[in-house]
């Protein structure tokens, strides 16, 4: 099993960091406390794309947190990421760990019981419980699970869990107390005026609510 902190997740998005780049929202976050950073990008170019994971990583080394590259592989591979995290329709797990190598951290998004009871079978890293309530900031994603789907989903799942989706301050304690492992957020740190006091205050649930 790699080592790595699920408890505060930031999955990134720049369309909501109000003008500010990229990296400078996510060094804030991580001086507020964030464990992990996934990057998604789905509407630039692969260099682009290739760019801003180098910058990332970069900046991220410092603090030693993870960063993992959402749903392109080529991007992990080529700026040697440290994990990769998949949906129920991207590329295969098998392939991505074949290919990864068994260093490297492989999270998958689950969206119901039977994406649990497949997840149970393999040998991923963690599990991302989406969505945990509806928002806005992903329109793909299936019906929202509740707090009841993540109790059940987290009883039955055999890897650390992370939830996501609409997670925020005020519903964070609820989530954690559910059973997941940690939160993952986005607008509730990229869209935040201060993401390093958001993260702070959202890693003091985190931390505050797992001890209970």
């Amino acid at each position: 099993m790699n080592h790595f902190d699920l408890s505060l997740y930031l999955v990134t998005d720049r369309s909501l960091a109000l003008n500010r780049s990229l990296e400078y929202v996510v060094k804030e976050a991580a001086e507020g406390g964030v464990t992990m950073v996934q990057l998604r990008e789905k509407d630039c170019s692969s260099k682009e794309f290739l760019n801003l994971a180098i910058q990332l990583k970069r900046c991220l080394k410092s603090f030693a947190i993870p960063l993992i590259i959402n749903d392109r592989l080529d991007i992990a591979l080529a700026c040697d990421a440290d994990g990769l995290h998949i949906g129920q329709n991207d590329i295969p797990y098998e392939i991505a760990r074949r290919l990864l190598g068994k260093d490297k951290i492989i999270g998958l998004s689950v969206e119901n019981i039977r994406d649990v009871i497949e997840a149970n079978k393999l040998d991923v890293d963690y599990i991302g419980i989406s969505p945990v309530f509806s928002t806005p900031t992903k329109t793909d994603t299936a019906e929202a699970l509740g707090l009841d789907g993540v109790r059940e989903i987290t009883k039955l799942s055999e890897h650390p869990s992370v939830g996501i989706g609409g997670i925020n301050l005020s519903n964070a304690h609820e989530v954690i107390a559910a059973g997941a492992d940690g939160i993952s957020v986005v607008s509730a740190i990229m869209s935040h005026p201060d993401p390093r006091l958001s993260a702070l205050q959202l890693k003091d649930i985190v931390v505050k609510n797992k001890l209970k």
